[in-house]
């Protein structure tokens, strides 16, 4: 094992080489401490070793390990039982990159039949031009037992919302068993990074997930500045602050009001989709538009907060602030929305621990971790971010969290606006040597972004992986939904509200 260590603007981060054999040994090390999983992925290099990554935290340090596979076994030590939400991003580095973990569970979960099983977009190989495979016969677990029967839903929804497959297992209305399988939408994004000049690659992480483009750029954003030794001033870092809490007001105020819907209480959807709107507006109006996918850049912002934005903005928080109060009162009152969340698809403390939720859905199952406090990058190492947690893991518990969250960013929000340094709100980044490596954390709304990003020659990008907190949260909804009704699901799914787009890459 060799070990480098550097600083991460604001958190330590440990980089530490290991063979294949010291991978399992070290991921157990990481469990037994407390440690968490937070992206895996792979590398595939013309003429060197093919490289498994991973990034850990064991709050306040960060581990970003390299695992390099020798020519010829492509096979590494599967962490599945260590890890749970391993195990599908296993299968995703296996048909992505053609390294092959240890793993029982060998189905396909990106590839749907989109290429040969003996092609990897990311390998060094050429993809074939039109692949010729046949459907996949994906092999779902199926239960067994007098009067099961499954439901089959998607992988079409209704409207607008992205492709993914449930199979329910149900007696009746009461669900035994929930599957799921993503990956639909595969977009061939990490393939495209690769085309993109690096100091460019941040406008196409902004849109990973449309609705974390903040996080997604700023982590872009921030492993880019870690590969250089960028020091961003520090008014760029609270206008990025500023800007990831008016996405996390947003994100909240949608989901209350369509949870309440939901509930079959579409007054909330109205009233809180007019709040939506309004911070919207005022937004725009303060950092030039209504969603900030291009707000962050290379060494800061692409705008400066105007004059008469922020006090518009201010405004805006305060009337925020006393609607939502009203509208928090109305949600703990109505009975019948009462009835519809208490209870429902409870991820109790300890499973959550044991199956690594996190963010906002681990959080209100009794999960601590919150990288605006437990690896505090600037400027919320200054902020002092108060955490909000909860412990019944119901969607009671998930709505009760936004609430508390909404009342953290607004707080968060009217101090940037009142103690904005002044100075620079961007300056020049150069192009990082080949062969450098960065990895940007950001806490998003959903819960903790990584971006790991490898620098290849002449300004080119050799790799670069963003890793959606949905990774870990999606097979949680697998578990919160069982001894629920099927009539309950949509509800219980939005109250996690989890990314296809982040996951699906």
């Amino acid at each position: 094992m060799t070990r480098a260590t550097s600083t991460h603007d604001g958190a330590a981060i440990s980089q530490l080489v290991v063979d294949p054999l010291e991978w399992r040994d070290l991921a157990q090390d990481i469990a037994a401490a407390g440690g968490r999983l937070l992206a895996l992925w792979g590398t595939n290099r013309v003429g060197q070793c093919d490289t498994l990554h991973a990034v850990a935290i064991a709050p306040p340090r960060v581990l970003l390990i390299s695992v390099p596979i020798a020519d010829g076994t492509r096979q590494y030590p599967g962490v599945e039982d260590v890890f749970p939400s391993a195990s599908r991003m296993q299968r995703a580095v296996f048909d992505l990159c053609g390294l092959r973990s240890t793993e029982r569970d060998t189905r396909p979960w990106l590839r749907h039949a989109a290429w040969p099983a003996d092609a990897f977009p990311l390998s060094a190989d050429p993809m074939p031009s039109s692949p010729q495979s046949p459907l996949d016969d994906y092999a779902f677990v199926r239960v067994e037992g007098d009067g099961v029967h499954e439901i089959a839903v998607g992988p079409v929804h209704a409207g607008i919302i992205e492709p993914g497959h449930f199979r329910f297992s149900v007696v009746g209305e009461k669900v035994l068993r929930l599957e799921q399988r993503l990956g639909f939408a595969h977009k061939g994004i990490e393939r495209r990074f690769t085309e993109q000049p690096i100091l460019d690659g941040h406008r196409l992480a902004a849109r990973v997930s449309g609705d974390s483009g903040v996080a997604y750029a700023w982590a872009y954003c921030q492993a880019l500045e870690d590969m250089t030794g960028t020091a961003v001033p520090r008014r760029a870092s609270w206008l990025r602050a500023l800007a990831l809490e008016l996405e996390r007001i947003a994100n909240h105020l949608g989901d209350l009001g369509a949870l309440g819907n939901d509930a079959g209480f579409a007054f909330g959807l109205a009233q809180f989709s007019r709040l939506k709107e309004q911070l919207l507006r005022a937004t725009e109006q303060a950092l030039g538009q209504r969603y900030l996918l291009d707000f962050v850049v290379p060494g800061g912002t692409r705008h400066d907060l105007a004059p008469a934005g922020a006090a518009a903005l201010d405004a805006c928080m305060v009337q925020l602030t006393d609607d939502v109060s009203a509208l928090r009162g109305i949600y703990d009152e109505h009975t019948g929305l009462r009835d519809r969340f208490a209870g429902a698809g409870a991820v109790l403390p300890e499973l959550a621990a044991w199956l690594g939720l996190v963010g906002l859905a681990g959080r209100a199952s009794g999960q601590l971790l919150d990288l605006r406090v437990d690896a505090a990058c600037a400027p919320y190492d200054e902020l002092e971010v108060r955490r909000s947690v909860q412990l019944g893991g119901d969607v009671l518990a998930r709505v009760t969290l936004r609430f508390e969250e909404f009342v953290e960013s607004v707080r968060i929000v009217r101090r940037i606006l009142r103690a904005l340094p002044s100075g620079e709100y961007v300056i020049a980044v150069t192009v990082p040597r080949a062969g450098a490596v960065g990895v940007g954390l950001i806490e998003a709304w959903r819960g903790p972004v990584v971006v790991g990003l490898e620098a290849g020659a002449d300004g080119s990008i050799l790799r670069c992986h963003p890793q959606d907190p949905s990774w870990h949260n999606w097979p949680a909804l697998e578990h919160a939904i069982i001894g629920n009704i099927v009539p309950d699901f949509p509800l219980i799914n939005k109250s996690f509200n989890l990314s296809y787009s982040g996951h699906d890459l």
